[in-house]
């Protein structure tokens, strides 16, 4: 039974399996939300599982996030990196007693992020972390309150501008790679990333297995699916006596790319550095007349959406804005 308190709050009066059993009581600012728990609780008893925590849930947000990642963080490709910056949130925030949480507890931490001139990706990013983390916790019945943080909106992003080099520029750049760079690996990583449209780990993370002639195929993906891209004769050969005589890139080569990229003098988009060349790839490809879907899948976009960015480049489409004026006699 769901009634309303004379506080206004609405209660939920539950026993489940009828009377002998055990009462459950718990009360709701809403009642959609005492509704939820109502159904969750029945829903429990017919599965024959006990409702846990059905006393005040006074846990720390640190120790929900110890669960969570226990639980299903630690099986993400990312999740040991997202647990770190999650326990580095639950500090801002104080580490409050989770079930009390509200909206507005973070619209107050992701204002003073603002402040502090925090990128609006990194507080969408974020956000979407937090909301992952309550909502994976509500669905397996480890909490059994809402996500607190579920109605709030990302901040909108304006589409920055999608950069790339021109032949001087890449020239300029692998100049500065092949003489004063020292480096042994970033030189083949950038050429990988401009020849293939890697993204910069990906092209650092390529192992001698992932070589076949003529390919390369990528499993450190963003996406998690694997991709292989055709590569030159010339490619494979150079790629593959680096890594018989290196055993691998190492994971420091973007330092030295940006350093080159300093020296030369050339000014990228802001925070594009360890993209560019995978723009350059791609921006190129559709000036030359690639087909937008073959770019799709060498670039790994799960959706079409992300790669339509480079369309406007296509020739044909430059084209067909003056083929198919009908105004030109007109004004």
């Amino acid at each position: 039974m769901i009634k309303k308190l004379p506080s206004g709050r609405w209660q939920v009066d539950v026993q489940p399996g009828g009377r002998g059993q055990k009462r459950i009581r718990k009360s709701f600012d809403a009642k959609p939300e005492a509704q939820r728990f109502e159904r969750w609780v029945l829903s429990q008893h017919d599965s024959g599982t006990p409702v846990p925590h059905l006393k005040k849930d006074r846990r720390k947000l640190s120790e929900l996030l110890q669960v969570w990642y226990l639980a299903h963080g630690k099986y993400l490709r990312d999740g040991e990196r997202r647990y770190r910056h999650l326990k580095r949130m639950a500090e801002a925030f104080g580490n409050p007693t989770a079930s009390k949480l509200t909206a507005n507890d973070y619209l107050v931490y992701r204002a003073l992020r603002v402040e502090e001139d925090i990128a609006p990706k990194t507080c969408n990013n974020e956000l979407g972390y937090l909301n992952a983390v309550f909502n994976e916790l509500h669905r397996t019945g480890e909490i059994s309150y809402q996500n607190p943080f579920q109605s709030i909106r990302p901040i909108k992003i304006q589409e920055r501008e999608m950069g790339y080099l021109d032949m001087g520029q890449i020239r300029a750049i692998f100049k500065e790679l092949r003489e004063k760079t020292t480096n042994p690996h970033a030189l083949l990583v950038a050429r990988i990333s401009l020849e293939t449209g890697a993204r910069w780990s990906e092209a650092e993370s390529l192992t001698l297995d992932r070589l076949k002639p003529y390919r390369v195929t990528y499993d450190q993906t963003k996406s998690g699916k694997k991709r292989s891209v055709p590569i030159s004769k010339d490619l494979y050969k150079t790629i593959k006596k680096h890594l018989e005589e290196h055993g691998s890139f190492g994971t420091s080569t973007i330092s030295a790319f940006r350093r080159a990229v300093d020296r030369s003098g050339i000014q990228l988009p802001q925070g594009q550095c360890a993209h560019i060349l995978r723009h350059t790839f791609a921006s190129h490809f559709m000036m030359s007349g690639g087909d937008i879907l073959v770019l799709q899948r060498v670039l790994g976009h799960s959706t079409i959406n992300m790669t339509m960015r480079y369309a406007h480049l296509s020739p044909d489409h430059l084209n067909s804005v003056s083929e198919l004026n009908l105004f030109g006699n007109v004004c």
